[in-house]
């Protein structure tokens, strides 16, 4: 399975309730006078798939909702995480986000449900 396949498998596996995802798209380019534009959010680095996870907190703010950021990088069975990735996931994480490298639908579930 390509690598997009499997991207493409765990946004519908994950495409539930309270979670959304989207396309990070990273790279860059140069422009008609020869600089390099880097587009993407958190380039270099950031995760192919980034959104997030709608919970409720209990038992001060019973009822609200809040947002909790949500980043996952896809990986093929023999492709790599990088160092700029996992600073990434690692910062995400420090910060009270759900990050983490997923190579299954099963991989992204299980970094979505530290949060009940």
């Amino acid at each position: 399975m390509t690598e997009m396949n499997r991207l493409r498998a765990i946004m519908l596996g994950l495409s539930t309730p309270g979670v959304r995802l989207f396309r990070n798209n990273c790279g860059a380019l140069r422009d008609a006078e020869g600089r390099l534009i880097r587009y993407g959010v958190a380039n270099p680095g950031g995760s192919d798939l980034i959104g997030w996870r709608s919970i409720t907190v209990t038992p001060d703010m019973v009822g609200q909702k809040i947002a909790v950021f949500l980043a996952i990088e896809v990986k093929g069975e023999r492709t790599r995480v990088t160092d700029h990735q996992r600073n990434f996931i690692g910062r995400v994480r420090a910060d009270g986000g759900l990050a983490g490298v997923a190579r299954t639908v099963e991989d992204a579930l299980a970094i979505i449900s530290p949060i009940p």
